[in-house]
């Protein structure tokens, strides 16, 4: 047989492209494959000596056992092997070669070619994905920084407004304890009830308040509403400090009705 004749062989048992041109190349540089010049013969049908032969021959071609059955026995009714061998010596198949090695060799360049085509399209293919990816990364690390940042300055603003709110909360809490003090001395002055004359009760009235002894009674009046406003539990203030100047409030605010 020649190298054409064992490439149809491979090929019909179902070894691919590629592997058949490997295969008879390796029998080459084996020595299964005898080189011999002259004539390239091509026969019909491709006669091998016995079926030992021809399970060698495709066992070496990496064809499975229940394949290889499979196809021995096709060639044995096709005619291409010449009888039945005892299975047990072990058979070198010589292949008579007129078909040149340039021409494997020129198949195998173009399968290597289109191989390397293929690979390199799909790497290609795989650096703009890569690309993309490193793209889309970027703009999500960007996005993250920037509310991140924006994060940051909110919890700022929150700490400054904290700050601010505790420094009020300090502050209301000590005009409390004045205030309270300055009830206590005068429930402990004067009783439970306010009794004073009107000149006096006025000048107690502006100094609890802060004010001058000739604010008006206006300005005591709207001194006490601001206060109310502030210490009213429904704005977040004391109860308790809303009823004692509440309390002042109403007495301020009878003792001038009755002038």
């Amino acid at each position: 047989m020649n190298t054409d004749q064992v490439f149809e062989l491979l090929q019909d048992a179902g070894v691919s492209e590629s592997t058949s041109i490997q295969t008879v190349r390796r029998w080459l540089r084996e020595g299964k494959i005898k080189y011999e010049g002259g004539k390239r013969s091509r026969e019909t049908v491709c006669i091998i000596d016995d079926t030992d032969q021809a399970f060698d021959l495709l066992k070496d071609a990496g064809v499975s056992e229940s394949i290889s059955n499979q196809i021995v026995r096709r060639w044995l009714h096709e005619g291409r092997i010449k009888y039945e061998g005892s299975r047990n010596k072990k058979t070198d198949y010589i292949v008579d070669d007129t078909t040149s090695k340039l021409f494997i060799d020129d198949c195998t360049n173009q399968n290597m070619d289109e191989m390397i085509h293929r690979l390199t399209l799909k790497i290609q293919a795989q650096e703009k994905h890569i690309e993309g990816l490193e793209e889309l990364h970027e703009n999500a690390k960007h996005r993250i920084i920037e509310q991140r940042d924006k994060l940051k300055k909110e919890v700022a603003t929150l700490k400054n407004k904290e700050n601010k709110l505790q420094s009020e909360i300090r502050n209301l809490v000590k005009q409390n304890i004045e205030l309270r003090n300055e009830l206590k001395k005068l429930k402990e002055s004067k009783g439970d009830h306010y009794t004073l004359t009107s000149s006096t009760q006025l000048n107690n009235y502006s100094k609890k308040l802060g004010l001058s002894k000739m604010a008006s009674n206006k300005e005591v009046l709207a001194e006490y509403k601001g206060l109310l406003k502030i210490t009213h539990p429904d704005q977040g203030g004391n109860a308790k400090l809303f009823h004692y100047i509440k309390t002042d409030y109403d007495n301020f605010r009878n003792s001038t009705k009755d002038k």
